[in-house]
């Protein structure tokens, strides 16, 4: 339960742009129609591709903001977390698996859930800006979802 002293989110990120000197206000994206489909065949006939807003744990995904195709195999021991907001005073990104579940994804294909977890995962970054999201990461994403013959994706956000 909220207590008396908390900033709702929305007005918190409002007053923190206006703070920083921005004149508008952020515009949260808002799609008229759900831009998702229905599984073309069962789930357990699917190969899953998975999306984190993790960028990989290197001189390039510390530098560049930007759409990046990683193998699964082996899994990454690490992943570049750091310039991403969430709450560094009471939590921490040292758990691999809760954002990039890679190992419990290929238990869960064994098990039979779904046929099997793409040979790459994509790292999608935080942007806010929603023209780029929409005009150039998601069209990216999707190129490389098609070309590793995905069915189905699951975002995992930091």
């Amino acid at each position: 339960m909220p207590g008396k002293y908390d900033v709702p989110y929305m007005q918190r990120t409002r007053d923190f742009y206006r703070a920083q000197g921005y004149e508008k206000d952020y515009v949260w994206a808002n799609h008229d129609e759900t831009p998702f489909a229905p599984l073309p065949k069962p789930l357990r006939e699917c190969r899953l591709g998975l999306i984190t807003t993790a960028m990989p744990d290197t001189v390039e995904g510390r530098s560049k903001r930007q759409v990046y195709a990683s193998m699964t195999t082996p899994t990454p021991h690490s992943m570049y977390t750091d310039e991403l907001s969430w709450q560094k005073t009471v939590t921490h990104t040292n758990d691999l698996g809760s954002f990039l579940p890679i190992n419990h994804l290929r238990s869960t294909a064994r098990a039979g859930v779904f046929e099997s977890l793409s040979g790459r995962f994509y790292s999608a970054p935080t942007e806010y800006s929603k023209r780029n999201t929409v005009e150039k990461d998601a069209p990216r994403i999707l190129e490389l979802c098609r070309e590793d013959q995905i069915d189905v994706a699951m975002l995992v956000p930091l």
